[in-house]
């Protein structure tokens, strides 16, 4: 705001002398105010729309074996309560997973628009796809069909099919560690691991590390925010940062052992 007034009295002073800087200073401010809310709408639209879409798709996902069980249904009011939606936007997410079950549901419209109102920003269409993998693998497995459709919207959206694996074996290696020591062999383990980071088992431990840090800077919560991420998605962006070091954490126990 002081930038802008600075900035704006300075040019109408070399224009006006000390009457141009007051006209130029009052224009800068109304600049900026109305630059700023411009940026605030585009955000609320952006964070809005985001919800919209993730539930549509969801609904779509959830009915892509033919029907929508009764435990699927709880799991995407659990992810109303998980991405803290007031009364008014639960009303929206459900109209939105309803209208996705539809059979008339258009899935590649629907992801063309969310691509256009977010920009195609990486980082947006990353998360998206993680919240439809952790919304269809709660239960720590992902059916036939239900991958089949994940590979289609992460086509659509320009992601690597690759991408689904690696979210998939995020969620396993995250459903291992609150499961316990036992549920799944050591080298499973490890072999998702090294998916969850999109890594080769041969790659040198820098070129690992570097893959780390490209991950957890990318998928920073602060960062996603910054971009227009709705506050609700902040905790899925956490538990993806933590699913990333988890993996790390378990490719360096690993190499530690073998060494």
């Amino acid at each position: 705001m002081i930038f802008a007034l600075l900035v704006g009295g300075l040019i109408g002073y070399a224009f006006g002398k000390f009457p141009g800087f007051l006209v130029g200073a009052a224009l800068g401010a109304f600049l900026f105010n109305r630059m700023k809310s411009r940026l605030i709408g585009k955000l609320q639209n952006i964070q809005s729309g985001f919800v919209e879409s993730v539930f549509a798709v969801m609904g779509a996902l959830c009915k892509a074996d033919g029907v929508v069980s009764r435990d699927e249904i709880q799991v995407a009011e659990a992810m109303f309560v998980r991405f803290r939606l007031n009364e008014q936007q639960k009303a929206s997410a459900k109209a939105a997973f309803n209208r996705g079950k539809s059979p008339e549901f258009d899935l590649d419209a629907e992801l063309d628009r969310f691509m256009q109102m977010t920009g195609r920003q990486p980082a947006f269409l990353q998360m998206f796809l993680q919240v439809q993998v952790s919304a269809v693998a709660a239960d720590g497995v992902v059916h036939p069909a239900e991958h089949e459709m994940l590979v289609r919207i992460a086509r659509r959206l320009g992601l690597p099919e690759s991408q689904v694996s690696q979210l998939e074996a995020m969620l396993r290696g995250a459903h291992a560690g609150q499961a316990g020591p036992g549920q799944r062999s050591s080298s499973q383990q490890i072999d998702d691991a090294y998916k969850a980071l999109g890594v080769s088992p041969t790659a040198s431990d820098a070129e690992i590390k570097k893959v780390y840090r490209k991950l957890m800077s990318e998928n920073h919560p602060d960062k996603l925010a910054g971009k227009g991420l709705p506050e609700s998605m902040r905790e899925m962006a956490e538990e993806r940062t933590r699913e990333i070091s988890h993996a790390y954490d378990v490719i360096k126990e690993a190499r530690k052992n073998q060494g």
